[in-house]
């Protein structure tokens, strides 16, 4: 009696063909969606605070204020800062380093018009390291003042496939509203005699 049986060797080989050509095409559909991904960013975020501009300006050029609104000193309390250079105005310097919320970088304003207009060079170098600008805007309009927020920078690989999983927009933009209310209920706070 002749019984004719399949070899399972060339079965197995194929299946583990069929396996790494799968494989090889996920990852390669996973670097095409990576390389659709925008090779720049930007988040911005605005509020109309009842104060004079003269009241709102100082909050963000005067860098030792930073920790009374920004998002961030909230997230860790323990956060340490460094401050280097003028208090405020072009060359001010603040450095921080906390907790893996938080990170470790340096903000240095690299231009600064008074009452209008600050920029800053954001270096991050914890936990991921990158470099971005962030602006503010002052528009006053009579006793109130609208303050625009706004950060942006390039996207490197990493940061392409970050904004796979994690919208940019909604992570940042969620912090820029909650450090601009804070700074709100600052400048919007009666004088204390």
């Amino acid at each position: 009696m002749d019984t004719t049986t399949t070899p399972a060797a060339p079965k197995k080989k194929s299946i583990l063909k069929k396996i790494l050509i799968a494989v090889v095409l996920l990852i390669a559909a996973f670097f095409v969606v990576v390389a659709m991904q925008p090779s720049d960013y930007r988040v911005s975020r605005s509020a109309t605070m009842a104060a004079p501009v003269a009241t709102v300006f100082p909050q963000v050029n005067e860098l030792q204020k930073w920790d009374a609104w920004s998002p961030w000193a909230k997230l860790d309390p323990n956060a340490k800062s460094t401050f280097d250079g003028p208090p405020g105005g072009k060359g001010a310097v603040m450095g921080w380093a906390g907790n893996r919320q938080v990170g470790e970088g340096r903000m240095t304003i690299t231009e600064c018009r008074t009452n209008e207009f600050i920029q800053f060079h954001l270096e991050f170098f914890k936990p991921m390291a990158g470099t971005s600008t962030a602006e503010f805007t002052f528009k006053p309009e009579g006793n109130q003042t609208t303050v625009t927020w706004t950060m942006f920078g390039k996207n490197d690989l990493i940061g392409r496939i970050f904004c796979i999983f994690m919208s940019m927009d909604k992570m940042i933009g969620g912090q820029f509203d909650k450090g601009l209310a804070s700074m709100k209920s600052i400048v919007e706070a009666p004088a204390k005699p």
